[in-house]
């Protein structure tokens, strides 16, 4: 580790000299995390933003958390984790105004069945995680006699009444992020990343990617404002696509839409016909171990619920789950822009049975790659959720002490290396 206060590499345990900047691995390790959870929050921050919602207290925060990072500001262990779990806290806030921001401008999610694959003619494909971008293109692409796919994230757009009225919105393309190199070099139209998780095009397709506003790659078009006539217009250049129906999913479990269900959902876990929930998804990534989340998706008994978000989605998508007291097993919710959809069903379930929300028959299984996922966690954290196993490796920024403070404080656990057999082991409500 480098002191950047000292000037000098550290010697295991610290600067090397304590004395002259106070600056020990553990106070490092918590001004990253603080770091890491203010800039995912800014992200959801901007996407409400752009909705037109705003908040004074989530913008103050962000600028003290900021400078409690500066040089010679904070040296005190404790009073630094209270900002970290701060972060958490603040960013509920936020995520509580994108959802407000989401179904205000665009309707309340509905379940709806996706068509996966490609129609014949023209088409755009749009990954990402911006939906205000998706409602443009969709409205300046109306009368173009061009088609518009969803990729990655972008899957959810198609359970919005405002998005899915557009006949064009055509049906979704592909898995997950991490897969797209591949996939856009089999999709012959243009493709226009919305946000984050984009990566460095091959030659193959780089002629054909757009980008906006501050999402930007070697090689690509990036559109600094919501015009996509180019987008369109390439998309008549380019072949067109075939038809192939490569299936159909079931999506747009909305906090709402469950909620709307919670009578009966209450009613057979009393019942006893479920008995437990999962949550499996997050933020995904594709080095080796996130195949456990998958085993945990597809090993969860038959009376049991499989929630998922995220693109962490597409570990366990892929699997027919069959129905349980009437009602789908796996209940997709959206993206991990909608985790706060997650919480609102944990604790309204926790307010229905009287309960705290670590006294409720559920498990968190929770892959994590980004900021965005590490401002999720620590606003886990700060609602006291105990027990989440996350994976499949610790954060790279948290110190062993660290992790340890969190282990005691929240009974933070790493995911094993297979699921262990006490993990479906079902605790009735």
């Amino acid at each position: 580790m480098y002191c950047n206060q000292c000037e000098q590499t550290a010697n295991g345990t610290g600067c090397v000299d304590l004395g002259v900047c106070g600056k020990d691995p553990d106070m490092q390790s918590l001004q990253e995390t603080l770091l890491y959870g203010v800039k995912g929050m800014a992200a959801y921050a901007h996407h409400a933003r752009r909705l037109g919602k705003v908040d004074e207290e989530v913008n103050a925060f962000i600028e003290e958390a900021l400078f409690a990072t500066v040089t010679n500001v904070n040296f005190d262990l404790d009073s630094l984790l209270e900002m970290v779990l701060e972060c958490g806290r603040m960013n509920l806030k936020v995520m509580e105004m994108l959802d407000a921001g989401h179904t205000e401008k665009l309707g309340t999610p509905e379940p709806t069945v996706v068509y996966e694959g490609t129609k014949a003619g023209p088409g755009i494909l749009v990954t990402g995680h911006d939906l205000v971008d998706m409602a443009d293109l969709l409205e300046q692409a109306a009368d173009a006699g061009v088609n518009v796919y969803t990729h990655g994230e972008m899957l959810p757009a198609h359970s919005y009444p405002k998005l899915k009225a557009h006949p064009h919105l055509a049906g979704h393309f592909g898995t997950a992020w991490q897969n797209q190199q591949i996939e856009f070099s089999q999709f012959s139209g243009p493709i226009l990343a919305t946000t984050n998780c984009v990566l460095i095009p091959w030659e193959s397709y780089k002629d054909r990617l757009f980008t906006t506003r501050v999402t930007a790659v070697p090689g690509g078009t990036r559109l600094t404002s919501n015009d996509f006539s180019q987008v369109i217009e390439k998309a008549k250049q380019c072949a067109p696509l075939p038809e192939n129906k490569v299936g159909e999913s079931s999506i747009g479990f909305h906090h709402s839409v469950v909620l709307g269900l919670a009578d009966k959902i209450i009613d057979a876990v009393k019942s006893g016909d479920i008995k437990h929930f999962y949550l499996v998804g997050g933020c995904d990534g594709a080095e080796a171990g996130r195949n456990y989340f998958t085993k945990v998706a597809h090993g969860a008994p038959d009376d049991a619920i499989v929630l998922t978000l995220g693109c962490g989605k597409f570990r366990v998508r892929d699997h027919e789950y069959g129905t349980v007291a009437g009602l789908p097993r796996l209940l997709d919710m959206g993206q991990c822009n909608d985790a706060y959809g997650a919480i609102k069903v944990a604790t309204a379930l926790a307010d229905a049975f009287e309960c705290g929300v670590n006294e409720l028959p559920l498990t968190l299984v929770i892959s994590w790659f980004e900021q965005k996922a590490v401002a999720v966690l620590l606003t886990l954290l700060h609602l006291g959720v105990s027990g989440i196993r996350l994976g499949p490796a610790p954060p790279a920024f948290i110190t062993p002490n660290v992790f340890q403070i969190l282990q005691d404080k929240f009974d933070l656990k790493l995911i094993e290396s297979e699921p262990p057999r006490e993990l479906f082991q079902l605790t009735p409500a």
